[in-house]
């Protein structure tokens, strides 16, 4: 191995280097040389700092952390689907299959449309493909509904990546989460497909249909009306019972216990809150992302959530108790995997706190005050995405001031 090493790094690396052959190309050799190993490149000059996890291997946690999220949502798709079209012999096999049909291609065209994206940039620019993207590509699939056209996923990535990430200048630059921009985007351009009652569950057939492998589908099925939670509860008129209306939900009744377990229509991957829990608890361990954010989010989403419980207000989704808050639309995932961004989210430790708290009260908020658009997580996060560099700037100040009041103080004694 060690021989093979040495050949790449002294025949094949000059090639792409500074003055070699495919110079231009550098960006592409440099990408697949540190996925496959950790190469002994240092910096030219002092502090030197070991570690065995740099940006990359960052990512890869994230990807790790979204594994359970990403299994969940193919069975999920596929099982929903066969639920709606009458698969009297549908089989665990049968709803992943399904489900695989119409998860993975959207997450194949995310990853290709988006890396064409990072790749040309990275080669006009001449610096190395930027590693944000393993974590964004696979993001953004699993907020969408398993239904969206593809060509729909490449416009919304291509938007993602190119208006909310590198117009900015890359990662670690960009203001707004990229996955959380081509999703606004999509919403706004192309509500129809991503926004409604029929866009959670699939009725589209295959070649495969009718046999041993995807079952046998009901051939009178060509659409299915289908609200998520969150739009069932917004429909709810003044003087109703938001819980006994999402309980009796036409078709499936929705309930703390099936929302926890996320067997409900949605987008792909943030319906389980089991699923994201253990994607949580792997992010925590591992210290990739920010428990302050997290903590803070739950507890703003869980103090709006009651505030409105309390008050005497003539509006069915403010008497929505706050636990549904929590397992109801994005929210939980959102605040683990879109909140926790590093470079969009605050940077100080006690702006962490405030941004993560105003991001679960917002979402509440959203919700309650605007019917028309009941998933507030989206806006929330976005929203709170500008607000980040003013907060760390207040924060900041506020340290500067008690340092200087302290300071002050030690020289008049």
């Amino acid at each position: 191995m060690k021989a093979l090493f040495d050949f790449m790094d002294k025949k094949i690396g000059p090639l792409f280097e500074e003055g070699g052959k495919f110079e231009r190309l550098y960006p592409l050799w440099e990408a697949g040389d540190t996925f496959n190993r950790t190469p002994g490149d240092v910096t030219p000059s002092a502090p030197h700092v070991r570690d065995s996890i740099d940006q990359k291997r960052l990512m890869i946690f994230v990807i790790y952390a979204l594994i359970p999220c990403i299994l969940f949502g193919i069975w999920n798709a596929g099982n929903q689907f066969n639920i709606a079209n009458n698969v009297e012999d549908a089989s665990l096999m049968t709803d992943i299959l399904r489900g695989a049909t119409m998860v993975l291609p959207i997450i194949f065209v995310s990853y290709l449309v988006g890396g064409l994206w990072e790749v040309l940039f990275a080669v006009i620019r001449r610096h190395e493909i930027n590693e944000g993207f393993l974590v964004t590509g696979m993001l953004f699939p699993l907020i969408l509904p398993p239904t969206l056209p593809l060509w729909q996923v490449a416009v919304g990535v291509s938007f993602g990546i190119v208006i909310g990430k590198e117009i900015f200048g890359g990662v670690g630059y960009n203001i707004l989460n990229p996955a959380l921009t081509a999703r606004a985007f999509l919403f706004f351009a192309y509500p129809a497909q991503i926004s409604g009652d029929k866009v959670w569950v699939g009725t589209a057939k295959t070649a495969f249909d009718n046999s041993p492998i995807f079952g046998t589908v009901a051939e009178n099925v060509d659409g299915v009306t289908m609200a998520t939670p969150l739009a069932v509860a917004a429909a709810v008129e003044k003087g109703g019972d938001v819980v006994q209306a999402l309980a009796d939900n036409a078709g499936q009744g929705y309930t703390l216990l099936n929302m926890t377990l996320g067997n409900i229509p949605g987008c792909i991957g943030s319906t389980s809150v089991v699923a994201i829990v253990l994607g949580m608890i792997f992010l925590l361990i591992t210290g990739i992302a920010s428990w302050r954010v997290m903590f803070s989010g739950i507890i703003g989403c869980v103090a709006m959530g009651a505030l409105f419980n309390v008050l005497p207000l003539d509006n069915p989704f403010a008497a929505l108790p706050f636990v549904y808050h929590l397992v109801m639309g994005g929210f939980l995932f959102g605040i683990v995997f879109m909140a926790t961004d590093p470079v969009s989210a605050s940077a100080t430790n006690t702006g962490k706190f405030i941004y993560g708290f105003l991001i679960g009260a917002l979402t509440v908020l959203i919700r309650v005050a605007n019917p028309a658009y009941p998933e507030g997580a989206m806006l929330a996060i976005l929203f709170m995405n500008v607000m980040a560099p003013l907060i760390d700037h207040f924060v900041v100040q506020g340290h500067i001031k008690k340092r200087t009041a302290y300071a002050r103080a030690l020289n008049n004694a």
